[in-house]
């Protein structure tokens, strides 16, 4: 399996008055530079087979703007991106193909935690990912074990990597 996590990009901040946190979308700014680090995605990773969300806005958001990147993919949302933990996400990885691309837009410090286990890291501080950011795994056939790291960006990175 190939699998590309992705976090989700820059979002309305933690505490704004009147927005609940499972509610918080994406800043215009936010849209605007992942518009650009999707395209820049695009570039170095074949299309994905799928691509899985986590529910809430900032991530939901985040994977349409990559899917439109990537042409023709419809996000899948899956509550265990959003509330189950490192398991939740390596039950989730078990049940797609061995064969498959996998993309996945999460949150942290999820995806760091799983990134360092898929790795053998115990490491997930190494592993932080930037709003926007983006790792490409291979995986054996099980799809949860010995990875091999093949690329870990951060936005910035990706938007110049766009053909713009």
């Amino acid at each position: 399996m190939r699998l590309l996590l992705i976090r989700h990009a820059t979002a309305v901040p933690s505490g704004t008055s009147g927005v609940e946190d499972d509610e918080r979308p994406l800043t215009g700014r936010g849209r605007k530079r992942f518009r650009v680090a999707a395209r820049g995605l695009a570039r170095i990773v074949d299309r994905p087979d799928v691509l899985l969300t986590s529910p809430l806005p900032r991530a939901a958001e985040t994977a349409e703007i990559a899917a439109h990147a990537f042409g023709k993919l419809e996000p899948r949302h899956e509550r265990a991106l959003a509330r189950g933990g490192v398991e939740g996400i390596l039950t989730l990885l078990k049940r797609q193909p061995s064969k498959a691309t996998v993309a996945i837009v999460g949150h942290e410090p999820v995806l760091s935690q799983v990134l360092a286990r898929l790795l053998g890291s115990g490491r997930a501080e190494r592993f932080a990912f930037k709003k926007g950011g983006a790792a490409l795994v291979d995986l054996p056939g099980d799809g949860v074990s010995a990875g091999r790291l093949v690329w870990f960006l951060r936005p910035r990175i990706l938007r110049d990597l766009a053909d713009d």
